[in-house]
């Protein structure tokens, strides 16, 4: 079977390998394992690649790269016009030799191939979007183009548009659909928790606005000052990372707050295992990795009400939503914080919970659809 990925992630080449962003390239490989052919079409970059990347495995993989565009403001979108033929040229082409065609969405090389599609009406298709499918959520209009193209059963034809969380009123090719990160060899016992002070708080995400990770570190500082000693540590790297570290030196954070920057998933898990909490409070999500990463080793997830995440959090069972309301955040983390069996029961929950979505299920599902 000869597969065509078209996707918007950035690529990097070491000893003639491809790489790319760590959790979408474990989740390729498994497609991967079932297919003979590969070809990405994907943007390229000829830095090192970083630590938070993986290497593509497959039989044989072939990335066809094209240049990265935007749209945001006038000079972007004189060069993205310029650039737009040659992409969808080679979008059509691979499409037009492929057996299966995969969409990562959302994005902007995805939104071509949204539109691209539309001539292959007889290929079987499947497309990931990654985002937030809530239909009332606030985003950009080309989230919203895309979205609508995806689940237009007249434009496309022949396709599964694997989505996260369980919506109404959908189309008939919209299919609810999940990710995982560990198997079910990595069920481990919980760590015991106490639940006594120090806290133990964990923010894993890129250091950047939309993830809201100074919030993090206002709400924890907060909560030091309401009387809870309390530990706050960062995984992940970004242009916040300044900002971080100016309020940690200003606030005398030095021994409450830590910021690790990217690690490998083998430390992020033992960082999951030490701590109490997980906050992230996001202004956009699809199904957040760290939230059920978090969930399945018994950290207690803290987060905004956004996309599937009041589902994964059975709506305040499974964990604590926020509104990103510092004084009423605050208040009401204390509360919680006073029940250390409340907290202990809601762990279960969330362990037990997170725990039913393996990566052997994901595979297996993933099975079905090729």
């Amino acid at each position: 079977m000869k597969f065509a990925v078209i996707t918007h992630i950035e690529h990097f080449e070491k000893n003639g390998i491809l790489y790319s962003y760590g959790p979408y390239v474990r989740e390729m490989n498994l497609w991967f394992s079932y297919v003979d052919e590969v070809q990405v079409v994907g943007t390229f970059s000829s830095k090192n690649p970083g630590s938070i990347d993986l290497p593509y495995k497959a039989k044989y993989l072939q990335l066809i790269k094209v240049p990265s565009f935007d749209i945001t403001s006038v000079t972007q979108v004189g060069r993205a016009i310029l650039v737009l033929p040659g992409i969808l040229k080679r979008i059509y082409k691979v499409m037009l030799g492929a057996d299966h065609i995969h969409l990562r969405c959302p994005g902007n090389i995805g939104l071509l191939g949204a539109i691209v599609q539309v001539f292959f009406p007889k290929k079987k298709k499947t497309a990931k979007y990654a985002g937030n499918w809530d239909p009332k959520a606030k985003q950009p209009w080309s989230y919203k183009l895309q979205k609508w193209i995806l689940r237009n059963s007249f434009l496309t034809k022949n396709m599964q548009v694997l989505v996260y969380g369980d919506w109404s009123d959908q189309s008939k090719n919209i299919k609810p659909f999940f990710t995982a990160t560990y198997t079910e060899a990595d069920k481990k016992a919980l760590p015991l928790r106490k639940y006594d002070l120090p806290l133990r708080f964990l923010f894993v995400g890129g250091l950047v606005p939309g993830k809201r990770p100074l919030y993090v570190l206002e709400l924890v500082s907060e909560l030091i000052s309401k009387g809870f000693p309390s530990e706050l540590h960062f995984y992940g790297d970004g242009p916040q990372k300044e900002l971080l570290l100016e309020f940690i030196t200003e606030h005398h954070l030095e021994k409450s707050a830590f910021l690790h920057g990217n690690q490998s998933a083998a430390a992020v898990a033992e960082a999951y295992t030490k701590s109490h909490f997980l906050i992230l409070p996001s202004k956009s999500e699809g199904w957040p990795k760290a939230i059920a990463e978090a969930m399945w080793w018994g950290a207690i997830p803290i987060a905004t009400a956004i996309s599937c995440v009041p589902w994964m959090l059975d709506h305040g069972n499974r964990g604590i939503l926020i509104k990103a309301k510092l004084e009423s955040d605050a208040a009401q983390l204390e509360a919680f914080l006073k029940d250390k069996t409340g907290l202990k029961d809601m762990a279960q929950k969330a362990s037990a919970w997170s725990r039913s979505y393996t990566l052997d299920l994901f595979e297996a599902e993933l099975k079905k659809l090729l």
